[in-house]
């Protein structure tokens, strides 16, 4: 079997590692130079320097190389470069069976990478979504982790399940594509308010606050969205939160603890060096509740913070002081 990871960050390459337990593996990334380095030194020192490449493990700047004669192609580049990586794909002829992993919304449109898969990917080549609670550098070191294979079509989402099933990787197959993706792009955003808690010293009753009224927002909007309410109770949805709002590798999370140091968002996602999806999709997220008519205070306060409406202070400070009402209401 053959898998073609498409992207090199830290996610696409700690995925990379762990299949290549069982699989051939190829991994393509863009920058012919950052393919070098890997091919030389056999290791991602920019996003992964931790754990090493196998040897047996392919890397490429060759799209058509790469993809050909793949079993599953798996995208892992982040959410504003899905489009562009799927037109790239056609280009090439490469229209294999897919799964994405990015988790957000794409900028500007409200769209969830499902949709942006309707506008770009044939209808009759399989696809899905993995997602779930998985920090890249445990999973690249072989630390057990759970994940939901989502797919519209149930015997592609068992067996694209099955062929990412490793030693210490178990995916979980599920049809709600919606859900899933919802709850990926969700908790980015409830993690930079968790982030924000936790640095201004809030305690652990503040956090675990957040992270269930968040929970809240997600579940209002996936439903809203088309999403089962049972999905927010999964993986992809409380799992992957609270690992988000808790975990230190959390690049959302950072992203909160250094606006409640007072650092300007500029200079935070210059040295994250990372893509924190949460920032981008925050917007979206907002955009989308107001034309969906689904109340997000806590997704709302984040984009006034990231808008330097509110200081951290403040941001707080306006949720606590919403009127009061009933839990489930």
């Amino acid at each position: 079997m053959k898998i073609c990871v498409l992207g090199a960050g830290a996610w696409g390459t700690g995925i990379a590692i762990r299949l290549a337990e069982h699989a051939q593996v190829w991994l393509w990334a863009r920058n012919p130079e950052h393919v070098r380095a890997m091919q030389a030194e056999r290791v991602n020192n920019r996003h992964l320097p931790a754990v090493p490449l196998p040897d047996d493990l392919r890397v490429s700047d060759d799209l058509a190389e790469a993809t050909r004669d793949a079993d599953y192609l798996l995208a892992a580049v982040p959410t504003g470069g899905f489009r562009s990586l799927l037109r790239q794909l056609r280009e090439t002829g490469r229209t294999l069976p897919l799964i994405w992993l990015c988790k957000g919304f794409e900028a500007g449109g409200m769209k969830l990478a499902h949709q942006v898969v309707a506008e770009e990917w044939p209808e009759d080549v399989p696809s899905g979504v993995l997602s779930g609670p998985s920090f890249a550098l445990e999973v690249a070191r072989g630390l057990p982790a759970a994940l939901t294979l989502a797919a519209r079509d149930a015997d592609f989402a068992r067996q694209a399940a099955a062929a990412l099933h490793t030693s210490t990787l178990r995916p979980y197959s599920s049809t709600d594509v919606v859900g899933v993706e919802v709850g990926g792009a969700v908790k980015n955003v409830i993690a930079i308010a968790a982030g924000v808690s936790d640095g201004l010293a809030f305690g652990l009753n503040a956090r675990a606050a957040l992270i269930t009224r968040g929970l809240a927002e997600m579940t209002r909007l996936g439903v809203r969205m088309g999403g089962e309410p049972k999905t927010f109770m999964g993986l992809s949805g409380v799992g992957d939160l609270i690992l988000t709002c808790t975990g230190d590798l959390s690049r959302n999370r950072q992203v909160g603890l250094r606006l409640a140091a007072g650092v300007g968002l500029e200079g935070i996602l210059r040295d994250l060096n990372h893509v924190a999806e949460g920032v981008t999709s925050a917007r979206e997220v907002r955009r989308l509740a107001h034309t969906l008519e689904v109340d997000m205070p806590i997704t709302e306060t984040v984009c006034r913070m990231l808008d330097q409406e509110l200081s951290p202070q403040q941001a707080v400070a306006a949720l606590l002081n919403r009127g009061l009402k009933d839990e489930w209401a």
